[in-house]
């Protein structure tokens, strides 16, 4: 059997497109006859189908379970004060938490926040040595420590049943992502929470990511252009080089911003012009620079140095005849000392000529698939760019109304993004617990609004937030009338537009 596990990937529709996956569909060819199976817990029906089809799957074959998690209560939490509110949360609710950020920077502060009012707490993220992320994760997992603060690194192949409670201090860029994450929390069945925080400002920085994750088309072109300055690389050359890749020095040397210039490599790599790699990790590695018996006679050694060379000789093998990857923390471990100590000890023995160490480093790539083409030349696709920032565009305006809207279930706004109609409230959300939460529309309030919507959509489709704009309605009703209407194949909902049915 081929097993593809986040086939969501495979799909330029799904929320974390990975151009690789789209190679996978060559296995079938080498292996005729063996059986397909795709596994994702966040598609949309429009993912589903596309999923299918880029596998190529002979007929649609769905297996689906529902959406619906009966024992997590969606909660969001208003507040200008979100670390203060983190520790009102944590304080009443027993158990084990996540707690998501979004930046590395802000995973440390907030352990900080919380070690300090005593609540056991790490933070994890993928800038982190393997060594520590595993350390950390475990001693999560056994209950050693009760909060892990991550960014959205964390969490894959995670099923640590008694989660009781994540919590979003930033918003998620896709309702998929805050699916995924939030479903993280009461696996075992019973009752979980998964809560947002949320500020007036989170909605100006949720769409601020949007010219950060899709620059314009000149600026991705310059970047393309700087980047062959960078290496020096001549018209007509460079194609199958893979070349190590700063790209804080990049952004300095050619005054860029990270974020979006990170982008425009990712969106070149979707054009097919080049690979931008994630950071490859690459272990730490020693070899003994003199032999073993010139080991045993050495003097002077000072008593640390002595234990961490005993401690690497027990700890690896082959370190005579050839480099071994090795972990500062592992022998951390070994050996009682504290990391920064192993680090410097290894450095003087390298200095002494007893070892040669080469230092743990995280080094992203850039290999060209092409050849350095012509500035003017570049081609970006509306599949590659237009497409893909619209329904990036759709899913933040998706994420935005589920944090705004006060009038609506948000168990069944999470259900209904993911294809599922036939679901009443679930009488657990702030929403619902708040009185607020309507199950049907007012008579009148559908006929006149219904009128009016198949009207404006009649030449052609328009986007909720259009609609609204021209109607000047409110949005919470307005959603639930267009909800309504799709439900009901009044109207019909793509990619974001509201349009006729055909």
């Amino acid at each position: 059997m081929i097993t593809v596990d986040e086939s969501h990937c495979i799909s330029q529709w799904g929320y974390d497109f990975r151009p690789a996956y789209l190679k996978i569909a060559d296995i079938r060819e080498l292996l005729p006859g063996v059986p397909v199976l795709a596994l994702t817990a966040t598609a949309t029906p429009e993912v589903v189908k596309d999923i299918q089809a880029r596998l190529h799957f002979r007929q649609e074959n769905v297996f689906r379970m529902s959406f619906e998690r009966k024992n997590l209560a969606y909660i969001v939490r208003s507040t200008e004060d979100k670390t203060s509110e983190l520790l009102h949360i944590l304080k009443r609710m027993p158990g084990s938490a996540i707690v998501y950020a979004r930046s590395r920077r802000r995973t440390k502060e907030i352990t900080g926040l919380l070690q300090g009012e005593g609540i056991t707490a790490d933070f994890y993220h993928a800038g982190l040595d393997n060594a520590v992320k595993d350390l950390r994760q475990k001693r999560w997992q056994n209950d050693e420590c009760r909060v892990i603060v991550a960014t959205n690194a964390f969490g894959m192949g995670i099923d640590k049943p008694d989660v009781r409670l994540v919590v979003h201090l930033d918003l998620p860029d896709s309702p998929e992502a805050y699916f995924q994450e939030a479903g993280r929390a009461g696996r075992d069945g019973e009752k979980a929470y998964a809560v947002i925080l949320y500020s007036r400002s989170d909605k100006t920085t949720l769409h601020k990511r949007i010219p950060d994750t899709f620059p314009d088309k000149d600026y991705i072109k310059d970047v393309y252009e700087h980047l062959q300055y960078y290496y020096q690389m001549a018209m007509g050359d460079g194609q199958d080089c893979v070349k190590e890749f700063n790209l804080e020095e990049f952004c300095r040397t050619f005054k860029y911003f990270p974020v979006p210039a990170h982008s425009a490599l990712k969106i070149l790599t979707q054009a097919g012009y080049l690979e931008y790699t994630d950071e490859q990790d690459n272990a730490s590695r020693i070899i003994f620079s003199i032999r073993r018996e010139e080991l045993y006679k050495l003097r002077e050694m000072p008593g640390e140095a002595e234990k961490l060379l005993q401690t690497i000789l027990r700890a690896y093998t082959g370190l005579f005849t050839d480099y071994a990857y090795i972990s500062e923390t592992a022998l951390s471990v070994y050996s009682g000392m504290p990391v920064p100590k192993v680090y410097e000890l290894l450095k003087v023995l390298a200095k002494r000529h007893i070892i040669d160490y080469i230092p743990h480093k995280k080094t992203p790539y850039i290999i060209y698939t092409r050849e350095r083409m012509d500035r003017q030349r570049l081609h970006l696709s509306r599949s590659v760019y237009e497409d893909r920032k619209e329904r990036y565009e759709t899913r933040i305006r998706a994420m935005v109304e589920y944090v705004t809207s006060e009038s609506i279930c948000r168990s069944r706004m999470l259900l209904r993004y993911f294809g599922e109609t036939d679901h009443r409230n679930c009488g657990q959300c702030d929403v619902c617990l708040s009185g607020r939460a309507t199950d049907e529309l007012p008579a009148n309030l559908l006929d006149e609004l219904k009128e009016q919507i198949i009207t404006l959509t009649e030449e052609h489709p328009l986007t909720p937030a259009d609609i609204a704009d021209r109607l000047h309605t409110n949005r919470d009703t307005l959603t639930q009338t267009i909800q309504y209407l799709v439900d009901e194949g009044e109207l019909n909902m793509k990619d974001g537009l509201i349009g006729k049915k055909n």
